[in-house]
C-alpha cells in the first residue's frame, strides 16, 4: 500500500512538532548548562522576620489559594510521576556537600510550595521552570504553566550522589532515610484534631528557606506553616551523623480554638507482626515500626507493641517534661520480612528528645486499622494539658533522630517480641476467657545472665487475673522469655503491664499493652 499525499495540514502539523522538538532540544541544553535555578529578587530574611510573619498571618482568617492547573495535575498518576526527571543543572548547591532537588507537583501532591534560596541574611525565591524536568513521552511539558510551582523538595548524599536523606513533600510531612538509607516512619510539623469526631486538620508548609551552613555539613530549613487553626514558623538544622539528627525549634500562633494538638507527631505503618492472630499475607511480618518507646520523667521505660486494632484505638501516657518518645523498628532481622523490595527491616526509628520544658501533658498514641501496608496507620505526639485556645502563642524545642536504634537506650533488657495465644496447658480443655502471653526481653542486666528460676515477671492488669507467671531463659540465645495467663471476661479492654525482676532489682523496661475483649 502506498502513502497517500502529503496535505497541506499535515505538512503544517509535522512542521509545528519539528519545530517545537528543535526548540525543546535548544531549551533543554540551555537548562544543562546551568550551575543552579533561576532566582528571583533577594529579599533580608531572618528566623526573627519569619515569626513575626507567622504572628501577622494568624490575626486574619486563613484564605487558602487552589492551585493553577489543578485538573492537569490531577492527571499526572504515580505511572506519570516515574516519569518525571529532574534535571540535575537546576538544583541548588550543586558540587557541595548537601545539593537540593526539586519535586514535581503530581496528583498526590498537589499543593505548590514556594522555595528560597538563603545567603548572608538576604532570600531569593527560586523560580520554577518546567525545564528542569524531563517528562518522557507525555504532553506535559507542552501544556504546563510556566509559574507552576514546586511539590517539595530533598537533599542529596553528597555532591555526586543519586540518592537524597531528607525529604520534605506534602502538608507538613518530612522524613529522612535515617542510617541504613530507607525510608520508612515520617515526621510532621503539626498534627491538628487526630482521631476526634471532627475531621483532622492537616496544616501545611507553604514557604521554605534553605540555607546551607557555612564550613559544616548541615543545612536549615525555615518553614512558614499555614492552616484554619494556625500558623507556625519553623527552624530545623538537619545534619548528617550515625543516621540523621535534626534540631527543630516551632513558634505556634492559634486562629481558633483547638481540641487536640499534637506536637511533634511522628507517623508510621503497622499491618501485622509475630503478636497478630492471623497473617493475611505471605511475608512474616509487614512494619515500619514495631513499638512506641517512652523515657518518662521520672526515668521509667515503657515498651508499646503496635497493633492492627478493630477499630480506632487512642491511649495517652501522661507526664511533665517527658524526657523523650519514639516509633522504633527494633527487629532488624530479614529473615522475619522476607522482603528483598521493601527492606522493612531497614526501616529508620525516629526518636523526639524534648528540649526546654513542655509542661504537663500526654505522649498520645493513635493506632487506626489497616488492611493493607500502603497505609500510614499510626500516630504518636505529644499534647499538652491546656487545650489551645485563640491567640494563644506556644514554643516548642526538639530533637529529631533517625537511626536503626533509639539514641539513649536503658540500661535494662528491652523487649524484642510480644505472641499471643490461648491460654491454659497443651493438651488440656481449653479454658473460656483466657489468653497467654509471651514477651521476650533481651540485654542490659539480663545480657550473659545464666539460666535460673528466680528471675520474675511482675505482671499488673487493669481487670481481670493474672495468673501462671513465670519465666525461663531462652535456650541457645541471650534472651528471656516471660509467660503469663490472663483470665478476662469480654467486655472494656484490659491494660497490661510486665517488666522483669529479680529480687529488689528491675531487670527489664515496662510492657505495656491494651488486649481488645469483645
Amino acid at each position: 500500500m502506498t502513502n497517500p499525499p502529503l496535505g497541506r495540514r499535515r505538512f503544517l502539523a509535522l512542521g509545528v512538532g519539528f519545530l517545537s522538538m528543535i526548540v525543546g532540544r535548544a531549551r533543554a541544553t540551555e537548562t544543562q548548562s546551568r550551575t543552579g535555578p533561576i532566582l528571583g529578587k533577594s529579599q533580608p530574611f531572618s528566623f526573627e522576620w519569619l515569626i513575626d510573619h507567622a504572628r501577622g498571618l494568624a490575626q486574619r482568617p486563613y484564605v487558602h489559594t487552589p492551585p493553577r492547573a489543578a485538573e492537569l495535575i490531577k492527571s499526572i498518576d504515580f505511572d506519570a510521576v516515574q516519569k518525571i526527571k529532574f534535571r540535575t543543572s537546576c538544583g541548588l548547591w550543586n558540587g557541595r556537600h548537601f545539593p537540593i532537588r526539586f519535586f514535581h507537583l503530581n496528583k498526590f501532591v498537589n499543593e505548590p510550595v514556594t522555595l528560597h534560596a538563603v545567603q548572608g541574611g538576604e532570600a531569593r525565591p527560586i523560580v520554577y521552570s518546567k525545564d528542569c524536568f524531563e517528562f518522557g513521552n507525555s504532553n506535559l511539558e507542552r501544556m504546563l504553566p510556566e509559574d507552576l510551582g514546586f511539590s517539595g523538595f530533598r537533599v542529596m548524599d553528597g555532591p555526586d550522589s543519586e540518592t537524597d536523606w531528607l525529604a520534605f513533600q506534602g502538608a507538613s510531612y518530612f522524613r529522612s532515610s535515617g542510617e541504613s538509607g530507607q525510608y520508612g516512619a515520617s515526621a510532621r510539623g503539626i498534627a491538628v484534631d487526630t482521631a476526634m469526631p471532627q475531621p483532622e486538620e492537616f496544616p501545611r508548609f507553604s514557604q521554605f528557606w534553605l540555607q546551607e551552613e557555612e564550613n559544616s555539613r548541615s543545612v536549615t530549613i525555615f518553614a512558614l506553616l499555614e492552616g484554619p487553626s494556625l500558623t507556625g514558623a519553623y527552624r530545623f538544622e538537619a545534619r548528617r551523623g550515625s543516621g540523621a539528627v535534626m534540631d527543630a525549634h516551632a513558634e505556634l500562633f492559634i486562629r481558633k480554638d483547638i481540641d487536640r494538638l499534637g506536637v511533634a507527631p511522628l507517623t508510621s505503618m503497622y499491618w501485622y507482626a509475630e503478636n497478630a492472630s492471623s497473617r493475611p499475607d505471605w511475608r512474616p511480618e509487614i512494619h515500619d515500626s514495631d513499638g512506641l518507646a517512652i523515657w518518662t520523667s521520672s526515668g521509667e521505660r515503657l515498651w508499646r507493641p503496635l497493633t492492627n486494632p478493630t477499630r480506632v484505638l487512642t491511649n495517652s501516657f501522661v507526664d511533665r517534661d517527658p524526657k523523650g518518645f519514639g516509633l522504633l523498628q527494633r527487629d532488624r532481622d530479614f529473615n522475619d520480612y522476607q522482603d528483598d523490595g521493601a527492606f522493612y527491616n531497614k526501616r529508620p526509628s525516629i526518636w523526639i528528645e524534648p528540649i526546654g520544658s513542655w509542661g504537663e501533658g500526654a505522649v498520645q498514641l493513635v493506632q487506626i486499622p489497616t488492611d493493607d501496608e500502603i497505609h500510614d496507620n499510626i500516630v504518636a505526639y505529644w499534647t499538652p494539658k491546656d487545650i489551645p485556645k485563640t491567640g494563644a502563642h506556644l514554643a516548642y524545642k526538639y530533637r529529631l533522630h533517625w537511626q536503626d536504634d533509639e539514641p539513649y537506650p536503658p540500661n535494662l533488657a528491652r523487649v524484642v517480641a510480644t505472641r499471643i495465644g490461648r491460654g491454659g496447658v497443651p493438651g488440656q480443655p481449653v479454658p473460656e476467657h483466657r489468653w497467654k502471653f509471651v514477651i521476650d526481653f533481651e540485654g542490659g542486666p539480663l545480657s550473659n545472665m545464666r539460666q535460673r528460676y528466680d528471675v520474675k515477671p511482675i505482671v499488673t492488669a487493669s481487670r481481670g487475673d493474672v495468673e501462671n507467671a513465670y519465666s525461663i531463659k531462652v535456650v541457645g540465645t541471650q534472651r528471656w522469655r516471660g509467660f503469663f495467663d490472663l483470665n478476662a471476661e469480654h467486655g472494656e479492654p484490659v491494660e497490661l503491664r510486665c517488666y522483669l525482676r529479680l529480687g529488689d532489682q528491675t531487670l527489664s523496661e515496662t510492657w505495656t499493652y491494651e488486649m481488645l475483649l469483645g
